[in-house]
């Protein structure tokens, strides 16, 4: 079974890929880059767990037409 878990991790890699900071290497310390990975999933489970939804960069116009 270990498709499900894949499936997990490749959503997860997925997620992080939307912060910007993530894209790419941009930290010269590991640790450095750990946090960040650790105050973005902070960011999104805290996005869950709230409800809120996430900002959008399309105005009401493009997703209407």
């Amino acid at each position: 079974m270990p498709q499900p878990k894949r499936w997990r991790v490749e959503q997860t890699y997925g997620i992080l890929i939307l912060h910007r900071r993530l894209v790419r290497d941009y930290e010269h310390r590991p640790s450095s880059s750990a946090s960040r990975v650790y105050w973005a999933m902070t960011h999104v489970m805290t996005r869950r767990l709230t409800g809120a939804n996430a900002p959008t960069w399309r105005t009401a116009q493009a997703v209407a037409a």
